[in-house]
């Protein structure tokens, strides 16, 4: 079996059907599904993305599902409490987003665009009573995050219990061959492999893909946490925050986020390994990001601004420069939430513990630190905030 094919993949569920029916050339339906719970797809969402065009490529349909049913649960996998509810307005626009976004990495046209509202907006409670008898209490909370929050006394709805089969029935609504997802989708998608034998069908394989490390090379991508890169980043953005990886995911991001041959990103760590200079080859990595979803004009204009602005020490231009009209003197824990940079004091401190934040150029050492009026307030390496300019115009 080619390894370019399941380049970034972590486990196969089934790996030898998978060969057996890739030998045979037996073409195969492929789904993918994600909940359109925010309107931002980033480069952790690509991972299985990326893997889903390939096997495209290769001739078999791929299924790009989209939960905006499921979305109205949402997935539980991970969390250690229940997701909020979006309205359906919410979910419909974050849907239109989704579809322009994965049009960077799948042909759209090609690909199978469904939606499990198909399925579940019809569904009578006689068939909800019928689909439930197919799974039992015990096998949905082996799942560990949901017998975690049962130990911790923390709430669990019922309607959270329904969201593993939920998934799998997508599987048999689809006539799914393969699913694909990341390794926080394992348990939902071994319950498409026992839902669809209980049903007469041949049980999907699964393949899990590679979590992505987020930008602080810590937890895995996440926009709640800050250290994601959007696919809707402007060029520059998405170019100075691949420079703030950390040095060891160099090697990963090449693998997982690009198309360079696995080959030459061996020969690239080696070269790490021995001494190469690692902002070097995070500059190519980040022009190279950039150039896959913005083309390559864009990619060098992001990557000379960087190096113009930050590797010459030059300030940043006026028009990277955003304003702050709020009440001063203020701290920056309140910019920051204002802001919509973070959500929580927590946030704040591990900005401040990484060295993250600076005013006037000097780094910012206390998390309750106060800015006044024509203070200039830098997070990470290209987001900047003047203090009081916006107010100062509306006086006039």
């Amino acid at each position: 079996m080619n390894d370019d094919l399941l380049r970034g993949y972590t486990d196969i569920i089934g790996r030898d059907e998978l060969e057996a029916a890739i030998k045979d050339g037996r073409k195969l339906r492929v789904k993918f599904g994600v909940d359109p719970t925010r309107p931002d797809i980033h480069l952790g969402h690509t991972v299985p993305l990326r893997i889903l065009r390939r096997f495209q490529a290769a001739g078999h349909t791929v299924i790009f599902l989209i939960g905006d049913y499921t979305t109205r649960i949402g997935d539980p996998s991970g969390r250690s409490k229940m997701r909020p509810m979006l309205t359906e307005e919410e979910i419909e626009n974050n849907v239109q987003t989704y579809l322009e976004q994965v049009g960077k990495v799948l042909d759209i046209e090609q690909a199978e665009i469904r939606r499990n509202s198909e399925w579940y907006s019809g569904l009578t409670f006689a068939e909800l009573l019928r689909l439930t008898s197919r799974a039992s209490v015990a096998q949905i909370i082996e799942r560990e995050d949901f017998r975690n929050r049962l130990e911790s006394g923390t709430e669990l709805a019922l309607h959270e219990l329904l969201y593993p089969l939920m998934q799998a029935y997508d599987s048999v609504m689809l006539e799914a061959d393969v699913e694909l997802g990341g390794t926080d989708q394992l348990f939902n998608m071994n319950a498409g492999r026992a839902l669809q034998k209980k049903m007469g069908q041949k049980p999907q394989i699964v393949i899990t893909a590679d979590l992505l490390v987020g930008t602080d090379g810590i937890k895995k991508m996440s926009k709640s946490l800050d250290n994601y890169v959007a696919l809707t980043h402007a060029p520059a953005d998405m170019f100075g925050r691949l420079m703030r990886l950390p040095d060891g995911l160099i090697g990963p991001y090449y693998k997982l986020c690009t198309d360079v041959p696995l080959s030459t990103i061996e020969e690239l760590v080696r070269s790490l390994g021995a001494g190469a200079n690692p902002r070097d080859a995070k500059a190519s990595l980040a022009r190279e990001i950039v150039r896959l979803y913005h083309g390559e004009e864009a990619a060098v204009a992001a990557h000379n601004e960087w190096f113009a602005t930050f590797s010459e020490k030059k300030g940043p231009s006026e028009d990277q420069i955003e304003t702050y009209a709020g009440k001063l003197p203020v701290s920056i824990y309140d910019v920051l939430m204002d802001t919509g940079v973070v959500i929580s004091r927590g946030e704040v401190r591990r900005l401040v513990i990484q060295k993250g934040l600076r005013a006037n150029g000097e780094v910012i050492e206390n998390d309750s630190a106060m800015l006044e009026a024509g203070d200039l307030l830098q997070v990470g390496k290209h987001r900047f905030w003047r203090m009081g300019e916006i107010s100062k115009k509306k006086s006039k």
